[in-house]
């Protein structure tokens, strides 16, 4: 319920990951329960089931792009909400259990994704060392801290926690790589509108309708809602059907957003709304100001004209 921050987190795991660093920085769930699970759909379950208040998943990677088993889970199954969104730098480290020159490297341990964010960074520094494969950016670290590899590229959580030293920071290719996550819960009323937010949506289209992913568009088009990100994903029925999954700026309780959800409910053949939450904060004060509406298309000219449309309505033509 809005007001009624959870207290039992459940979070993609293991610990020492970029996942629970990302969680860690909502302060409800800094004084909560926190409780890895081993995969996205053993994390959203525990929420479905009751087990857990929330879990915190990762959506998308600004240099891998977004997470298909994230979104698979949030096309299928009891209908869960994003109520917050986390975006967090993806800062790599390569860490060993004692300081040591970079030349003396033989063996990295890191996960694949990690290892491949790092290729140039490893073959510039470190080309004579061996990648070795692990489950995870914590499972990295654990190995190096056991000795089974010389150092490993790991989150910065997972440094202090397994007793290593940091050999060099921030060795990512991209400097500004970011992972997005969203905090999911069991469906309840949204919180307020704070005047820059976010609405995700899972759109099915009717395949055999010419336009229709046109006419999608024009539904928020027509009404000023900038759709910031759109990304399909088979349905895994037939070849050729699709979910959208749509990023809009907006809020449920603000006009012109209620009166897309309705354009989209007539339109499609199905329409799962994945909640209103607050956008990130960017640090600039600039990234921080939401794009300036249409003259025509800003909330109160929706509301103007909705006030207008009942006074007709209710015989007075003024």
């Amino acid at each position: 319920m809005p007001g009624t921050p959870p207290t039992h987190y459940v979070y993609l795991g293991p610990e020492g990951t970029f996942t629970e660093q990302a969680l860690r920085t909502i302060p409800a769930a800094e004084h909560g329960l926190r409780t890895p699970a081993r995969s996205v759909p053993e994390a959203l379950e525990a929420v479905r089931s009751g087990a857990a208040d929330a879990a915190l998943v990762p959506l998308e990677n600004s240099v891998g792009g977004a997470v298909g088993v994230t979104l698979d889970e949030l096309a299928t199954g009891s209908p869960l909400v994003i109520t917050r969104e986390v975006v967090l730098p993806v800062e790599f480290q390569l860490a060993a259990p004692r300081l040591t020159p970079l030349g003396e490297i033989r063996t990295v341990a890191a996960h694949p994704q990690a290892s491949a964010q790092c290729r140039n960074w490893l073959l510039a520094n470190v080309p004579d060392a061996t990648v070795v494969d692990v489950l995870s950016n914590a499972a990295a670290a654990i190995s190096a801290a056991a000795g089974e590899c010389d150092a490993a590229i790991c989150a910065p959580i997972g440094v202090p926690r397994n007793n290593l030293k940091v050999l060099a920071d921030k060795i990512a290719d991209r400097a500004d790589a970011v992972t997005r996550f969203g905090l999911l819960t069991r469906p309840a009323a949204p919180a307020a509108p704070t005047g820059d937010d976010a609405t995700s949506l899972a759109v099915s289209i009717r395949h055999d309708q010419v336009g229709a992913l046109l006419a999608v568009l024009t539904e928020l088009a027509v009404r000023g809602i900038n759709l910031s990100r759109i990304e399909s994903r088979p349905t895994g029925e037939q070849l050729g059907t699709y979910v959208f999954f749509l990023d809009c700026t907006g809020h449920i309780a603000e006009p012109r957003m209620g009166e897309a959800l309705q354009g989209l409910r007539r339109i499609c053949a199905d329409v799962r709304f994945l909640g209103s939450y607050p956008r990130h904060r960017w640090s600039t004060a600039a990234a921080q100001e939401p794009l300036p509406s249409t003259a025509g298309l800003t909330d109160a000219d929706f509301a103007d004209s909705a006030a207008w449309l009942a006074a007709l309505r209710g015989g007075n033509p003024g």
